[in-house]
């Protein structure tokens, strides 16, 4: 299988983000260095310790990710994305990995950010 190439020009990763829903309630913890369950989807390393986004119940925000592998340099999309979630004051924490972005969003709302980034989707 070929990989297509990742998407750098603005409008097209927005207009082929298709956003994707998770089912799995995801929390952000505090963790010891030696400490990492086998589950934990990404740890981030500050000065004040690691802090690892975990899946579990009671799980605060659910994972939205954007399926356009979009180019690491590419420009535009975080902007696009964080800006239409924060129109409708809908908080937004951004993961991105080298194939696609992941959007952290409070869980109660949850189907009203996936309708945001459709409806944000549809309009490029």
């Amino acid at each position: 299988m070929s990989e297509r190439a990742p998407v750098s020009d603005p409008a097209r990763m927005v207009a082929e983000m298709a956003p994707r829903l998770d089912a799995q309630a995801w929390r952000f913890v505090v963790v010891a260095d030696g400490d990492l369950p086998a589950d934990v989807f990404a740890i981030i390393r500050e000065d004040e310790g690691l802090s690892a986004i975990m899946p579990g119940e009671g799980g605060d925000f659910a994972r939205i990710t954007l399926m356009v592998h979009s180019a690491l340099e590419g420009v535009g999309l975080t902007a696009a994305v964080s800006g239409a979630l924060a129109a409708a004051g809908i908080a937004c924490n951004v993961v991105a990995g080298f194939h696609h972005d992941h959007l952290f969003v409070p869980w109660q709302r949850r189907e009203e950010a996936l309708a945001v980034l459709q409806r944000l989707s549809q309009s490029g």
